[in-house]
């Protein structure tokens, strides 16, 4: 039923984990499991995992049983049967598995970027760029006189940050909580596509953004963790490239910005699937400061933006391809084909 998904998943896993051993043998790196949220990737998976199987079960365990401990184990068995079938225990594990290996090999493929492309750099090109779409200004700084450089500084550092969590905590929603599998296989195909085409962006134009590259733009803003963050990176990279620090990676790549592009992908998930009006207006505002933060802080050209949209549109409709999303032609709405028992769907 999922077949499409299911080459796509593990095919697109397959070439990115190819492309990263390649790469460190040929450089002679030792590949990394970079931390993040949660610790190191390999512990962040499983906790995501147990986490979320205990807030689902947790709550119906207090409210159906009335903390009557008798009433638990019938409680666990019967979601387990309706829910925690062996289509969503397949989607959960491919999807993780596949996830981890695309965004490892995502990392380090990213922290190889300088020493495959040596200083080929087009940041002076995409500043042009901003100039003449600014007027002669650079996007920054006139977000900077608009919004001032204090209190919107912290508001924007908190919308950059919440990134991090989002990431896995959205992708283990969707896989455990959608009410069509279909929905789990699209959401996973789509960011193991995004990842991958974020990847083979930067290698095509290799910029370090305007923040690391145009630094004296940035020198005003009020200190806040996003600034922290960057000038960590920024360490980190000098750390990586000339002192040749083992297990640590770089991460500076501007084109194209994959914050822009996976908060659109997850904006359309929630427009597309969950019917929540309050959800698609929240996650939609969360894309557009996404957005007015890359360029806020530095991170990125407006070109890194648009580009990062284009990478998340392509994602979301060739994973929705498949795993059987038939999409209106019309209007931001489309139908599953495939389906479990417990959802069924139309033909049409």
């Amino acid at each position: 039923m999922y077949r499409r998904a299911y080459v796509l998943l593990v095919g697109t896993a397959t070439v990115m984990g190819t492309l990263a051993v390649v790469a460190a043998l040929v450089l002679d790196k030792r590949l990394a499991d970079p931390e993040g949220f949660l610790g190191p990737s390999w512990l962040r998976l499983p906790m995501l995992l147990t986490g979320a199987f205990l807030l689902d079960m947790l709550p119906r365990i207090i409210w159906t049983a009335r903390m009557d401990p008798r009433r638990w184990p019938g409680i666990v068995r019967e979601r387990v049967r309706t829910h925690w079938t062996r289509e969503r225990l397949t989607l959960v594990v491919m999807g993780l598995v596949c996830f981890y290996i695309t965004y490892v090999s995502y990392r380090n493929l990213k922290s190889y970027l300088p020493f495959v492309m040596g200083d080929v750099k087009y940041d002076r090109e995409l500043h042009l760029v901003d100039q003449a779409l600014f007027l002669g200004h650079q996007p920054a700084n006139v977000l900077h006189d608009l919004l001032g450089t204090n209190i919107a500084a912290h508001f924007l550092s908190a919308i950059y940050l919440w990134f991090l969590p989002l990431v896995p905590l959205a992708l283990t929603a969707w896989l455990i909580w959608s009410r069509n599998i279909s929905f789990g296989y699209w959401f996973a195909t789509s960011q193991c596509l995004a990842w991958t085409l974020g990847t083979a962006s930067y290698y095509a134009l290799p910029t370090l953004g305007p923040g690391f590259e145009y630094p004296s733009s940035f020198f005003d803003l009020a200190d806040t963790p996003t600034a922290a963050l960057m000038d960590t990176l920024a360490y980190q990279r000098q750390g990586v490239i000339l002192g040749g620090v083992e297990g640590a990676v770089q991460s500076v790549a501007g084109f194209a910005s994959l914050h822009s592009g996976i908060t659109l992908l997850v904006a359309l998930m929630v427009q597309y699937t969950i019917r929540s009006r309050v959800a698609h207006w929240v996650f939609w505002a969360n894309f557009a400061l996404t957005i007015v933060a890359t360029l806020y802080f530095g991170w990125h050209y407006v070109a890194d933006d648009i580009a990062g949209i284009l990478i998340a549109l392509i994602s979301f409709y060739l994973g929705g391809i498949a795993s059987g999303q038939k999409f209106e032609r019309h209007g931001l709405a489309s139908h599953p084909t495939t389906t479990t028992s417990a959802v069924p769907v139309d033909s049409a």
